[in-house]
């Protein structure tokens, strides 16, 4: 069985001002920065998807994603986009056109199958799966720890109790 992961190695480093860089050494050209790290990190995903996009778009190769070396952070694209992706990336590994994908799907119209690879277009996850299906692949979904988090953001997700417990409102009497 062969998984394809969409996290992405990226390297974080700070540029000459001081102000946090992000790269894909997967990617390259795919670079993004923020104010401070947390804002870098959240741009990568941005960028990640918009890199993916791109090589979408223009019918280029998508590289796999390498594992993460010590100090790499791990970045995932838009769920919708990583799926687009992988249906590209299985394209090409088969040197389909989206005429074929069409055949393959039972489309009457070529253009229902463009649609579900272009990645500025909507498409519904269950057609993508569909689609992905009829290519002999199938999606896994996992969920995961966020891992080490900035002291701000602790306890700031919905739900979650801080040391002292829940908050609690005064009431006035």
């Amino acid at each position: 069985m062969v998984r394809t992961i969409f996290s992405y190695p990226a390297t974080l480093e700070p540029d000459e001002d001081g102000r946090p860089v992000v790269t894909f050494p997967d990617l390259p050209g795919a670079v993004t920065d923020g104010a401070d790290e947390a804002e870098a990190l959240a741009e990568a995903a941005d960028c990640l998807s918009e890199a993916l996009a791109t090589r979408i778009t223009h019918g280029e190769e998508i590289p796999a994603a390498s594992p993460a070396q010590l100090g790499q952070h791990l970045i995932s694209p838009d769920p919708t986009i990583a799926l687009k992706a992988a249906l590209h990336m299985e394209m090409h590994r088969r040197d389909m056109t989206v005429a074929d994908l069409a055949e393959c799907m039972g489309f009457a119209d070529w253009h229902q199958a463009a649609r579900l690879i272009d990645p500025r277009r909507s498409s519904k996850l269950t057609r993508l799966a569909k689609a992905l299906g009829a290519l002999g692949r199938r999606i896994t979904i996992s969920v995961e720890d966020e891992g080490v988090r900035p002291k701000e953001a602790a306890g700031a997700e919905c739900g979650r109790q801080g040391p002292s417990g829940p908050k609690r409102h005064a009431q006035k009497p």
